[in-house]
């Protein structure tokens, strides 16, 4: 039985006496509230929410028609997601000032929040797993999505912190709030089963414990007393994140990516934080397992330097700052180097780095985290400044998701092997991004503005999911352009991971190519760049795609220099290959928040074995 089994947990306890969890002290005990750093800070970022969320934004049925009209779901996101961060920044600087002025908008955005006919996302509204969405919402049988139980989380915090006075400026809002919580999510979540709570041998995701963390806020807040709710709703989430753990490799390897660690592994340490307190004693051990923290600081390995990540699949490379979520759950798994990284970046960005999550800043108990938790950020960071920085991350290899993490003086690489079956997959396999100097010089540009089509049949038509749009080989350029296909059988073999570098056979990516039996592939990385030798037993033309963000132009034969940063130089037994630059448009909202408003690809054409460096 694997080692972290939950439900094994819990069966040797069953009759534990259930305990109450608090996610901070409540607003009465005004010593530790009025002792907080941070007050004028959050008290700003209160008034700044006032003055442009005077006026709540709308959500008519128009703005939630456009997904099944259209295919688009920016602008119900945007009006959505704005509604919840408003009444977050509203409730922090109400909670700090204990003052009263910010009550009638918290109860205006708290009612209209009730108001609403769904929680759930248009792009979420279906009731099985993948399957297409429904045109509207049954008011009558709430979907459970990861914004319904967000939703959720959020107004029980808003309840916790400000039931009384809440209730003595709107009185019956409260009950309100608890009666739309109960009938919206957690009854649904007590009587239904939604595909993210696990069945079996059934993969999961993300929403597996980002659900369940919020969910949990929900009961616990809502109904601490209730000893049967409890119970059954600590074998729920336990159930459920065994079945999200099955599904992590051993290695702590996130399959996502950086800027969905922050809902997968951060997301099931809140929930088992959570869990600890309302089954005392039940899950103490748990912290100890050797995979909890080696998921807690593949953040840590995967990191560059300053905003930057490495990426792959929908990622994108503004992973987001390390918050004090990742603080607390590394001084939870005795880890110091996450400590560290949290630490400094929640000091140095406390509102977050720029990012491309549309729903960062929704959760008030994640605000009320980092609150509680600077004091001992800045202790950490005085205590570093005295002792020394600790050194930079050795190589890492993370071998259920085929990912090479590789240091060498200015430079940083990540190689992927794996395969084309990922959550969020891009068809990606054998793939290479290359930093310097902190900087990117070969880039993985991550996904464009989630559509309908992003979650579809229709998904690897997009540009960014294909692998001629990635450091990668492409079959027959001129003609029929042989690509990567998605797929568990489409994946990397004879994978090795030697010092600096990785090695692996790609051509099983392709699928049936004509003529195609092999395509080996030697990534190394030193102190004086990347090395790259592909070597194949196609008889035809490969066209050998590298994007950058730094502009890219011929300087001389069988040498592409990429603006001040590096340069790509080629050694190929056939003389001066052919190389073609093209400058690509970013326009799409989303990657333009981490790309410039050009990329550019630069396309080496060979046959038989090439060897280049970037430098």
């Amino acid at each position: 039985m694997p080692p972290m089994m939950l439900t094994d947990r819990l069966r040797r306890r069953p009759d534990f006496a259930p305990g109450r969890w608090a996610p901070c002290p409540p607003t009465s005990r005004r010593g530790e509230w009025d002792a907080l750093p941070g007050f004028d800070r959050v008290l700003a970022a209160g008034n700044e929410a006032a003055r442009a969320g005077r006026k709540v934004p709308p959500l008519p049925l128009s703005l939630w028609l456009r997904f099944a009209q259209k295919g688009e779901r920016v602008k119900y996101e945007e009006a959505y997601f704005a509604r919840r961060r408003t009444l977050v920044r509203l409730a922090m600087a109400e909670a700090m000032s204990d003052a009263g002025g910010f009550l009638p908008l918290i109860a205006d955005y708290v009612w209209a929040v009730c108001e609403e006919s769904a929680w759930q996302l248009p792009a979420h509204n279906s009731y099985i797993r993948d399957a297409p969405q429904l045109p509207l919402a049954d008011t009558a049988r709430p979907v459970v999505d990861l914004f319904a139980a967000e939703t959720a989380a959020l107004l029980a915090m808003v309840y916790y912190l400000l039931r009384d006075p809440l209730d003595k400026y709107a009185p019956g809002i409260a009950a309100r709030l608890v009666r739309e919580v109960d009938a919206r999510v957690l009854r649904p979540w007590a009587t239904e089963h939604f595909w993210w709570m696990g069945d079996g041998d059934e993969p999961m995701c993300n929403w597996t414990p980002w659900c369940t963390q919020n969910c949990l806020i929900a009961q616990a807040l809502l109904h601490p007393a209730g000893k049967a709710g409890t119970r059954a709703a600590v074998a729920r989430a336990a159930y459920s994140l065994d079945c999200f753990l099955k599904d992590y490799g051993e290695d702590g390897a996130c399959s996502e990516g950086a800027q969905y660690y922050s809902h997968a592994a951060l997301c099931l340490y809140n929930a088992l934080d959570i869990l600890c307190d309302l089954a005392p004693g039940v899950f103490d051990d748990v912290w100890t397992e050797p995979k909890l923290r080696a998921m807690a600081e593949y953040i840590v390995n995967v990191h560059v330097a300053g905003p930057y990540y490495l990426n792959f699949a929908d990622c994108s490379p503004l992973a987001g700052a390390r918050t004090a979520r990742e603080f607390l759950f590394g001084a939870r798994v005795n880890s110091a180097p996450l400590m560290l990284l949290a630490a400094a970046d929640a000091i140095r960005w406390p509102d977050g780095q720029p990012t491309t999550d549309s729903a960062a800043g929704i959760n008030l108990f994640y605000a009320v985290q980092a609150a509680f938790a600077q004091r001992d950020m800045l202790l950490c960071l005085r205590m570093t400044r005295r002792r020394g920085a600790p050194p930079a991350p050795a190589d890492a290899w993370y071998p259920s998701v085929g990912l090479r993490v590789c240091r060498r003086g200015a430079y940083v690489a990540g190689m992927k092997a794996g395969g084309n079956a990922d959550s969020h997959n891009h068809n990606d396999t054998g793939s290479v991004t290359l930093y310097k100097d902190g900087r990117p010089l070969l880039i993985d540009l991550g996904v464009e503005s989630y559509t309908q089509k992003t979650f579809s049949p229709q998904r690897y038509e997009i540009w960014t999911m294909q692998s001629s749009w990635h450091n990668l080989p492409e079959f027959d350029p001129d003609g029929k352009g042989f690509q990567q296909l998605p797929g568990a059988e489409y994946a990397a073999r004879e994978v090795t991971a030697p010092d600096g570098g990785l090695a692996m056979d790609i051509a099983p990516a392709y699928g049936e190519v004509p003529g195609l039996g092999q395509y080996r592939r030697r990534l190394h990385l030193s102190g004086d760049g990347l090395e790259l030798t592909d070597e194949t037993d196609y008889p035809g033309t490969v066209a050998l795609s590298f994007l950058s963000a730094e502009p890219a132009g011929l300087t001389a034969p069988g040498r592409v220099r990429f603006g001040e940063l590096g340069a790509l130089e080629i050694d190929a037994p056939a003389g001066e290959p052919r190389i073609t630059v093209e400058k690509v448009p970013v326009t799409d909202p989303r990657l333009r928040a981490a790309w410039p408003e050009a990329v550019w690809r630069t396309r080496v054409y060979f046959t038989g074995r090439i060897t280049l460096r970037v430098r």
